[in-house]
């Protein structure tokens, strides 16, 4: 949400920064917008002055025993028409907040500038692919043959993008997210927050989900919405509130089912777990003041990044470009994890983890403010980030795919041995559970 006074402020700023987004000129309309409701506001405040004048005069005219007839009539005119200058105001605000709220966030100075993921910048590599002396195969396929893996099930319960894990991949499932939260919270200081998975509208429209990307979500019939993403509950911890500075910055982090309608990925990743309707994630959301929100962007990112260190996978960190960026932030790192089984055994970088910092964007939605210390007065909008650290069903595919074995086992990485009961390999057995050696 954009700040209407800086946009009459600085329209051709405004202008283009939209335009490093790809999107036409919008300051002229809505100025042109907000000087009608200002109008409005004005021709209303006339009124009242006027009534205010009237209500005296009527007072005088009556203590002095004189008509005040004409000056009544007059003043229920005027009621009349300030209620009208009143509504109209209204109406034009209400119009004014509608165009704001559905304008993306604008990009930092130092983005890059593009239309397409095409244009997103590597911005470094870390470890070394594995080498496989046989074709790797995706996920899906190894889970299946594991029996551990079942997709028509969860089909004929649920429909498609959706699966059942079972035995030692719904245990390895679990032991992602309980790793990844014990990492973030023993060692990088996030604090672990159970929230709500069900949110009404106002907590969307503070994230920057509603109004815009309502066919993304699912709705429940109690006027609650399932989260699309543990962002949502947990950066609306701070909605409507005034930190004190000294307060910040606050990091939290949750795991959470994430719910997605995914109304815009026909076609896209039609098999295995790459989308799906439901899954876990972890994620990371930082509240902070404007000027440490760019160091906090880099944290939260090598936060994330560990998990991967730790787990052994190979990936990438892409700086995405203008055009490629989510509707709320200004700047965001991609994680993209190698998946030897991708391109039918050729293997690719995939997502896994998204980091964004979305200046004040979401702070204005939320009003979520922060007092500075040693001032008594006046407040300023936080710094909203967060990030994935990281999507569990997605580093669950990079497990099975980096540490498949020939014989269509999966190797348990180091560490996740402790998740797993000591469990160093996954295999299939004849009661679609776990063969395991013990190391």
């Amino acid at each position: 949400m954009f700040d209407i006074r800086s946009i009459r402020d600085n329209p051709a700023a405004f202008d283009a920064g939209l335009a490093r987004r790809g999107l036409p000129p919008q300051a002229d309309a809505l100025r042109a917008l907000d000087a009608r409701r200002r109008e409005a506001l004005t021709r209303a405040q006339e009124i009242q002055t006027r009534r205010n004048a009237a209500a005296k005069q009527i007072g005088a005219l009556k203590a002095k025993g004189e008509d005040a007839t004409a000056v009544i009539t007059q003043v229920a005119a005027d009621k009349d028409a300030q209620a009208e200058a009143e509504a109209e105001a209204q109406k034009l605000d209400d119009e004014l907040e509608a165009a704001l709220a559905v304008i993306p966030n604008l990009p930092a100075a130092d983005v890059p500038e593009g239309r397409d993921e095409s244009a997103n910048v590597e911005l470094r590599k870390v470890g070394t692919p594995p080498k496989f002396d046989f074709k790797p195969k995706e996920h899906f396929e190894l889970g299946e043959a594991l029996r551990l893996m079942d997709f028509e099930a969860a089909a004929r319960m649920s429909g498609a993008r959706f699966v059942v894990l079972k035995g030692a991949l719904a245990r390895l499932e679990r032991a992602l997210g309980a790793f990844m939260l014990d990492l973030q919270t023993g060692e990088n200081g996030y604090t672990e927050i159970a929230p709500p998975y069900l949110v009404r509208d106002g907590a969307l429209y503070g994230t920057g989900q509603l109004p815009k990307f309502a066919d993304d979500l699912f709705v429940a019939t109690t006027q609650h919405w399932l989260i699309p993403t543990a962002e949502v509950p947990l950066t609306n911890l701070v909605r409507e509130q005034i930190l004190d500075e000294s307060a910040l910055p606050i990091r939290v982090t949750a795991l959470t089912p994430c719910f997605r309608s995914e109304a815009g990925a026909a076609g896209k990743d039609t098999r295995g777990m790459i989308r799906q309707h439901q899954f876990d994630k972890v994620e990371l959301v930082s509240i902070t003041t404007p000027e440490q929100s760019d160091a906090e962007h880099e944290r939260m990112t090598k936060a994330a990044e560990e998990v991967l260190k730790r787990l052994g996978l190979s990936y990438r960190v892409i700086v995405l470009c203008t055009g490629d960026m989510g509707f709320a932030a200004r700047k965001t790192y991609d994680i993209e994890v190698w998946l030897p089984g991708q391109d039918i055994g050729k293997g690719a970088y995939r997502e896994i983890s998204s980091c964004s910092n979305c200046g004040d964007f979401q702070a204005r939605r939320m009003k979520a403010r922060f007092r500075r210390t040693g001032e008594d007065k006046g407040t300023h909008f936080v710094h909203t980030l967060n990030g994935s650290g990281l999507a569990v069903g997605r580093t669950l595919i990079a497990v099975m795919e980096n540490y498949q074995t020939a014989a269509g086992t999966i190797r348990v990485p180091d560490a996740l041995r402790p998740y797993m009961g000591g469990l160093a390999e996954i295999g299939p057995d004849r009661f679609a559970g776990a063969s395991a050696r013990r190391g």
